[in-house]
């Protein structure tokens, strides 16, 4: 299978994953008003998906690790829609968290198992693009998703709207098992007489490969001891925390807030996404090309994610007019500096020992997931008297802490070396 095989497969599962964790945003105006829902308890719906994402991280990168990616793939595929799908059947708060803790418990492995799919594929000059064209299908596919999955729910109501979700996850599951193949060292590894030296390719070299490693809790303690992957764990909860508020409260601060239809908030939620889209692509590409050109890991890696930081910041500006264009210019300038810095992915196989990669992105993904266990909820508070500037506040508050953690904790971009006896560990 080729390489644009490979990103096409990942960017697909990319948007379903979110479709099926973001389908309650669109949803939640309707659940409300039907179950009685109030805004602290719809807080606490859109947290459960976290609670168990969160502490699943670790557990699913190590799995990652452990497992063939061809078969663990499909298997949280089908999982995760069957969840989606009965999600539309319940009808209470309680049976609503308890789907939302399921979906995040099957969803966990899944973003370690995309860069390790990346990393077994891609040189390292690569990845950076590689990782924005699959990270922006959370952004363009919600782009046109948000009014598609409006109309959806138009026309079948909320419930129905979680079923379709859930029916296309399970036809994906089957279509990326047919075609998805293992990296081709992984591929000959299984092939009895196959020369070792047909290993070596550029691309698929061992120095390139992290091999599959068994649990060691001395490297789980090293993942949580160096202060560049601290840098790079609080980035990811801050850069979390403003994507987090796109996925959940968003459509009801359109909605609620800003007094637009279901429709024209579904059509309008729709720009920030693209936006995000179109910062995660030119992040991506601009960021390889000068990697490719000599330019350093600090200026080529660290600046779009500091500057996309910086703009994400620029959200706190929305509190201060009621124009829909301002507001929606504000928002989609928060989301496209979330674009920009959402190649941070890379830093994993960049800074992570090479045996290591799947723990620490499941470290990273930890880290980063407890802010969607942590702002729904502070949100939902912050809101109940339907003021939405606290919250927008709190986003931008986030985006600086971020920009500080990357600047002054990561450091310089560099593989953390491990004793050959501590790796062995």
């Amino acid at each position: 299978m080729k390489k644009g095989g490979i990103l096409a497969l990942i960017f697909i599962s990319v948007v379903i994953n979110y479709m099926d964790r973001t389908n309650i945003s669109v949803a939640a105006a309707a659940i409300s008003a039907e179950l009685n829902i109030s805004k602290v308890e719809m807080g606490l719906i859109f947290s459960a998906f976290a609670w168990t994402y969160s502490i699943m991280q670790i557990p699913g990168g190590m799995l990652v690790d452990a497992v063939r990616i061809r078969i663990l793939y499909p298997f949280i595929l089908v999982a995760w829609s069957l969840v989606t799908v009965f999600k539309g059947l319940v009808s209470s708060v309680a049976a609503l968290i308890g789907c939302r803790m399921a979906i995040g418990f099957f969803e966990a492995p899944s973003y370690p198992a995309n860069n390790k799919i990346v990393t077994q594929w891609f040189a390292e000059q690569e990845r950076a693009g590689a990782i924005a064209i699959y990270t922006s299908g959370q952004f363009i596919g919600l782009a046109f998703l948000m009014p598609v999955l409006a109309v959806i729910q138009e026309w079948f109501g909320w419930r129905g709207l979680f079923v379709v979700s859930g029916l296309i996850g399970i036809v994906w599951a089957v279509i990326w098992y047919i075609f998805y193949k293992e990296a081709p060292d992984e591929q000959k590894k299984d092939q009895p007489g196959v020369a070792q030296a047909n290993l070596q390719t550029p691309e698929h070299s061992p120095k390139h490969l992290p091999k599959q490693t068994p649990v060691s809790w001395a490297n789980l303690k090293l993942a949580f001891s160096s202060k560049k992957l601290w840098g790079i764990y609080i980035g990811q909860f801050c850069l979390g925390g403003t994507l987090i508020f796109f996925l959940t409260w968003f459509p009801t601060y359109l909605a609620e807030y800003r007094g637009f239809s279901d429709l024209k908030t579904g059509f309008l939620a729709s720009v920030p996404f693209l936006a995000a889209f179109c910062g995660v692509l030119l992040s991506g590409f601009v960021s390889d090309l000068l990697v490719r050109k000599g330019f350093s890991n600090e200026l080529a890696r660290k600046t779009p994610i500091i500057l996309g930081l910086f703009l994400s910041s620029s959200v706190i500006f929305a509190n201060y007019t009621d124009s829909t264009l301002w507001v929606t210019f504000f928002l989609s300038l928060t989301f496209f500096g979330n674009g920009l810095a959402s190649i941070n992915w890379v830093f994993v196989s960049l800074i992570a020992p090479k045996h290591m990669v799947g723990l620490v992105g499941g470290c990273f993904n930890f880290i980063g997931g407890l802010s969607a266990v942590i702002v729904p909820v502070l949100i939902g508070f912050l809101v109940q008297d339907g003021d939405f500037r606290p919250a927008l506040a709190l986003i931008a508050g986030l985006a600086f802490t971020g920009l500080f953690s990357y600047i002054f904790l990561v450091g310089k971009v560099e593989t953390i070396e491990v004793p050959v006896t501590e790796a062995k560990a």
